[in-house]
């Protein structure tokens, strides 16, 4: 409830604030999925809000994600488990893992899904500790992180670090992770945070076995911290001050690199060089990375080799992240008010015309482009030119032929 002052000016409580972030931060993760059509027949999606129906698929049995319109068109009223987002997925609903049971909205799906990858994230189970969340046994608050690369979601006091507050750091990676693909240590003495005090680890926290990098990692020695990326200086900053953040910015927006990023050799190699520059770090704790720490990262022919590797070949990827995918929902709703607010002005008749041309023109592109998907095409501008070409043409057969809506 809004509180009054004795001024009579109304203020808000922290419950009120609190509960506002959590829409806004729900609201921005459901906006880039579609809650009325199942995903799968887009294949497996890039990123996509997901869910874990405990009901069909409890503990035990194999796991299973369904997509956000399988959530609401066909679990409904089961327990489900909120998974945010995960990349690479493709819906699970009424495969074989349900057995009897069919998806609604998409029924003709393959048996199994082989690509998926799947944690205990997917039975209501997170971070080292593998407890619910919220947990009802733990009586003290803590905020969960997602781990960029494993996509599991850690205790801020499960991170082997203090968590960072510098606005401009927005993802983390696990040190588990950290030490599955450990060339990231020597980034991360360059473009992430300073390494900071390491808090108590949890109890029964599953050790990390790193020795089959021994040679490779080194033997762990306390080393000089680096300076703090939050601030000005000669390190790599997170600010956008100087112009190659502010080239890396842009490339953040368009989702590319530069014809000289792509065509990086071993000889230009970043990695190497950085290796060369020091100060190490010590490889203990979650890292925390700047948004923009990604175009950061070398894309020679042997560092591509050493993600594919490692497994985090999408680390390449800037339109990876979950910012992104964010924006990409905002700038959807945003497309959808516009157009509300035009119908708006538009009279009964016309409103049915314009909503009919605009229905038909998403549902054919989307078919169009599917196509292209399925058959590992890259789609070029001729191929849209053609599309709506193909579309004009469609349109005045139907005026040719008297087609009216009428209310």
């Amino acid at each position: 409830m809004m509180a009054v002052n004795e001024k009579d000016e109304p203020t808000v409580s922290l419950m009120e604030v609190l509960e506002e972030d959590e829409e806004l931060e729900a609201a921005a993760v459901l906006s880039g999925s579609d809650p009325e059509n199942c995903s799968y027949p887009q294949g497996y999606v890039k990123r996509q809000a997901l869910y874990a129906c405990n009901t069909c698929t409890p503990s035990g049995t194999e796991p299973a994600g369904i997509c956000l319109g399988c959530s609401y068109k066909c679990h409904d009223g089961h327990d489900l488990f909120e998974l945010y987002t995960k990349r690479n997925f493709r819906c699970d609903c009424g495969n074989e893992k349900f057995g009897e049971f069919k998806c609604k909205l998409y029924p003709g799906k393959d048996g199994l899904n082989t690509n998926n990858k799947y944690n205990h994230n997917f039975y209501g189970l997170y971070c080292t500790c593998k407890r619910p969340y919220p947990d009802s046994e733990d009586q003290i608050l803590d905020e969960m992180i997602q781990c960029i690369v494993c996509e599991d979601w850690l205790h801020s006091k499960h991170l082997g670090c203090a968590e960072e507050e510098c606005v401009e750091l927005q993802e983390m990676v696990c040190e588990s992770c950290m030490n599955k693909a450990p060339f990231l240590w020597t980034y991360a003495s360059h473009l992430a945070a300073p390494p900071v005090t390491k808090l108590s680890p949890c109890e029964g926290e599953v050790e990390v076995n790193v020795e089959e990098n021994t040679e490779e990692n080194g033997p762990k020695k306390e080393e000089e911290k680096p300076k703090d990326l939050c601030k000005n200086g000669e390190e790599p900053s997170a600010s956008l001050s100087s112009p190659e953040d502010k080239a890396a910015a842009d490339g953040q927006r368009s989702g590319k690199r530069t014809l000289s990023e792509m065509e990086g050799s071993v000889s230009e190699c970043r990695l190497r060089e950085m290796e060369g520059r020091g100060p190490a770090r010590a490889r203990e704790g979650a890292v925390f990375w700047s948004y923009f720490w990604r175009s950061k990262l070398c894309t020679c022919t042997s560092c591509k080799r050493a993600y594919v590797g490692a497994g985090v070949p999408f680390l390449l990827d800037e339109s990876d992240t979950v910012l992104a995918y964010e924006n990409r929902g905002k700038a959807q709703e945003e497309e959808e008010d516009l157009l509300r607010s035009a119908l708006n002005r538009l009279d009964h008749v016309q409103q049915l015309e314009v909503i009919y041309e605009y229905n038909d023109m998403k549902t054919e592109l989307k078919d169009y482009l599917q196509r292209f998907a399925q058959e590992g095409k890259a789609v070029t501008s001729e191929d849209i030119k053609s599309f709506f070409e193909e579309l004009r043409v469609k349109k005045r057969r139907r005026m040719d032929a008297g087609q009216y809506y009428c209310s």
